[in-house]
């Protein structure tokens, strides 16, 4: 039976996970106890993502002169530590739900991990949607891994991009991934920035060695994921909806050489990542239906951290080419193939 919950992360950063579960199981043990492991185990991916997701939004403390522009292709990744990989389980958070063997607080895989050897637990049947017909009921069930500690290294992101100087020190930027749709997938992304050159507004700025800039952006994720046929539980309209909101505010300088240029600056990112399980599930014992849950939950993760950029960038003409690395709680780095004129 194919996880409900990871299709979280799925609709997040478009990718998918091998592991199986029982979480239908989870689901009629109490939802309070499915919600604290689905938000416990995704907050790692949906962190690295907010992270991915904002690298790049400069490659200069210069700004473009009014009328000047650049359009990128950039493609970013994060990078996943060993401590993203696991999180620690305590079961006395949990109302029914213990582990088969070992003490009642173990590090169990996140989304970006993988259990060697297999957790398992037993759920005890919340009275409450079992009823007096069934009785207590208790099953055992292989607690899910993630995308596995070979994929789950990086996690990447891509973009459009385009900048325009639209006055004296200021520059517009916005990015966004054309909408995807299919059947079962819609997931949209998209951002917008503005970078002030403080030393513009210093004359004789060209005296200065290095420009100096402040840049403030936001980006936005949202997408839906059709659970119906998938998700491996009787019901009906299932789907995951996810809102996900990042701000960076960054201060940075660089050189103002003609053909190799470096660049670096402190910045600082703050997000929220919400998804929301909707629809009807019906959860069983394997043999009878014992509830129609409706909307069972929303999961979310925060991020707030303090990062440093260091990068170079090369001028060939309208061709530009660079690249920089991110040192924060996902370490992350970003290419980007521009191409521009000022």
């Amino acid at each position: 039976m194919k996880k409900i919950v990871l299709l979280v992360f799925v609709l997040t950063i478009t990718l998918s996970s091998r592991s199986q579960n029982d979480i239908d199981v989870l689901l009629a043990g109490g939802i309070e106890d499915a919600q604290r492991f689905a938000n416990d185990y995704l907050a790692p991916g949906t962190d690295g993502i907010m992270h991915s997701m904002n690298a790049n939004w400069f490659n200069s403390g210069k700004v473009k002169p009014l009328g000047g522009f650049e359009i990128s292709v950039i493609a970013n990744a994060s990078m996943v530590k060993d401590e993203h990989k696991m999180f620690n389980l305590n079961t006395a958070e949990y109302n029914n739900v213990q582990f088969v063997q070992g003490p009642d607080s173990q590090m169990v895989s996140s989304v970006l991990g993988e259990n060697n050897p297999a957790i398992f637990v037993v759920v005890k049947y919340d009275d409450e949607l079992t009823g007096d017909i069934f009785g207590t009921q208790t099953a055992t069930l292989e607690l899910p891994e993630g995308i596995g500690s070979g994929s789950a290294n990086l996690l990447p992101t891509a973009f459009l991009q385009g900048a325009l100087g639209i006055s004296s020190g200021l520059e517009l930027k916005a990015r966004f991934v054309p909408k995807v749709e299919t059947d079962d997938v819609s997931l949209s992304m998209y951002g917008a920035g503005l970078q002030m050159e403080f030393t513009e507004w210093f004359p004789p700025n060209n005296l200065f060695p290095v420009a100096i800039s402040g840049v403030v952006a936001y980006t936005h994720l949202d997408g839906s994921y059709n659970l119906t046929e998938s998700s491996g539980i009787e019901g009906e309209n299932q789907r995951l909806e996810n809102d996900t909101n990042t701000w960076l505010f960054q201060v940075l300088a660089s050189t103002k050489l003609p053909v190799i240029n470096f660049y670096g600056g402190v910045g600082y990112i703050t997000g929220k990542s919400e998804s929301n399980l909707l629809g009807n599930y019906r959860v069983t014992d394997g043999l009878l239906t014992t509830q129609t849950i409706v909307d069972p939950f929303s999961v979310s993760s925060e991020v707030s951290a303090v990062r440093a950029t260091v990068g170079t960038k090369l001028k060939l003409g309208f061709f530009r080419l660079n690249a920089e690395y991110h040192l924060s709680e996902f370490n992350a780095f970003s290419v980007g193939l521009n191409f521009g004129f000022r």
